[in-house]
């Protein structure tokens, strides 16, 4: 079917359709070509190209892929100059005329295939939210002579002797204050309203918006849940708006999520529900008006826990905010509205909006691979009959040192999450929805990352042994 697509194209007198996919680090990519080269058969045979160029996918003497367009997830896009219809694909692999099984995208709709072939639920329900910065200018360097970083925020605290063009009008969120003063501290007001309003216009439906913690330049765009692939589509729509606005408006934006340090970094709660036939499979009359079930799919990514953070986590900056003893979400309990738990229940008043929300996840996590990664630790659960024991209504951040220990913790780094995604995969590749193939080949790019952050001198050390 390309009825979205023609129908969007017509409307808007398009000229060019942009082809976009998202690669194995999460990244959007394109290749846009001309309407008048769509031809009749193009969402039946899609797009040729060279899959060999993409980092952690084809080898270069079998490069050939397909990129298949979806209909459905057509968007129009409002930064080009030139009318441009937006057309997100699924990689295909020629030989087999199958989802490729290294391809994000494809790896989610498996997920929620796989969903409705357990006869547990047919629908499964997402509602990330991801944090950001935006920032004035970032410079950074790392080569043989030395390396550092340098952040430029005139709403930062440390900016309040700096001297401003205009005048430095001296309000701006202090450390942790950014939740939430109004403007002229929120400096961001306005441009979170642009933000959203070119989300709006390619189809997101805006629930709040409002500066974070962190100051510099901290925010978060809150926007209504979805099934699994549809919301990480959002994601990427999400992540496309901050960063086009922010550079419209002659600044920066970032989902790094550790960029600060001294502040809060950038988490990204994701919401989870799973219904059958429109029932909410996890409200009932069990703790926190939970259902057992939902109690299982607790249970699935507390154990779990540490392979996930291989792809709810998967940057090395990530475990730089993932620190026990700074309000971080790295114990692995579950809670009604206690914060301090890294998996919440979420107070509602009406029972279809029951819910998990687990909070130790990342904007730096590719949502497709992070969402199914999540429910399929969830779904294992649920099939295994995996109890999360009893919840912690207690402040986990203040308990006596031999009581926290007794509760396990997400993993502490990326190379840990690595080797526990190595050694606990079967509830990921339960019904062909992530390969041995693909999670290797995954694996082995991030841990590219660790040995280049393990081999680069940093800027504390000469602080640490410089005069040993």
């Amino acid at each position: 079917m390309s009825e979205k697509t023609l129908n969007l194209i017509k409307e808007s007198n398009a000229k060019w359709v942009d082809l976009r996919f998202t690669d194995s680090h999460g990244k959007e990519q394109h290749v846009t070509i001309p309407v008048s080269d769509m031809g009749d058969d193009f969402f039946e045979e899609g797009k040729m190209f060279d899959g060999s160029s993409i980092s952690g996918w084809k080898g270069i003497n079998d490069s050939d892929m397909i990129l298949m367009p979806e209909d459905s997830a057509t968007l129009l896009d409002p930064f080009s100059e030139a009318t441009t219809v937006i057309v997100r694909c699924n990689i295909v692999e020629p030989a087999t005329g199958q989802g490729y099984e290294r391809d994000p995208r494809s790896v989610a709709k498996r997920a929620e295939e796989y969903l409705k072939s357990t006869g547990i639920a047919d629908t499964a329900m997402f509602g990330p939210e991801p944090e950001f910065f935006v920032f004035d200018e970032v410079k950074w360097h790392a080569d043989i002579s030395g390396c550092g970083y340098t952040i430029a925020s005139e709403e930062a605290s440390w900016a309040s002797s700096h001297k401003i063009e205009g005048g430095n009008t001296g309000h701006r969120p202090r450390v942790k204050g950014g939740y939430f003063p109004v403007p002229p501290i929120d400096s961001l007001h306005d441009l979170r309203g642009a933000m959203c309003d070119a989300m709006e216009a390619m189809d997101l439906e805006i629930e709040v918006h409002h500066h974070e913690v962190a100051t510099a330049g901290q925010c978060e765009i809150g926007v209504g849940p979805n099934t699994l692939t549809n919301k990480a589509d959002e994601v990427q729509v999400l992540k496309y708006c901050v960063h086009n606005v922010a550079h419209a408006y002659g600044k920066t934006a970032t989902f790094m999520p550790k960029p600060l340090v001294g502040d809060n970094g950038s988490g990204m709660h994701v919401h989870m529900s799973l219904s059958k036939d429109g029932v909410n499979l996890f409200a009932g009359d069990a703790y926190a008006g939970m259902s057992e079930t939902a109690l299982y799919y607790i249970g699935g990514i507390i154990k779990h826990a540490k392979a996930l953070n291989a792809l709810t986590n998967s940057s090395t900056n990530a475990y730089k905010r993932l620190v026990p003893g700074f309000e971080a979400p790295v114990m692995l309990a579950y809670s009604a509205r206690n914060r301090s738990a890294s998996i919440r229940i979420p107070y509602v008043t009406n029972p279809k909006a029951r819910r998990v929300e687990a909070r130790f996840p990342d904007p730096s996590a590719n949502p497709y691979l992070c969402f199914a990664a999540l429910m399929m630790a969830g779904l294992d659960g649920i099939k295994n009959k995996i109890h999360p024991g009893d919840a912690a209504d207690k402040d986990l951040y203040d308990l006596p040192a031999e009581e926290a220990a007794e509760i396990p913790q997400v993993a502490a780094s990326l190379e840990e999450a690595l080797d526990a995604l190595e050694n606990d995969r079967e509830f990921l590749t339960a019904g062909g929805v992530f390969t041995d193939d693909m999670l290797d080949a995954f694996i082995e790019l991030k841990r590219e990352e660790v040995e280049k952050v393990n081999m680069t001198t940093h800027p504390v050390e000469f602080d640490l042994y410089y005069s040993v």
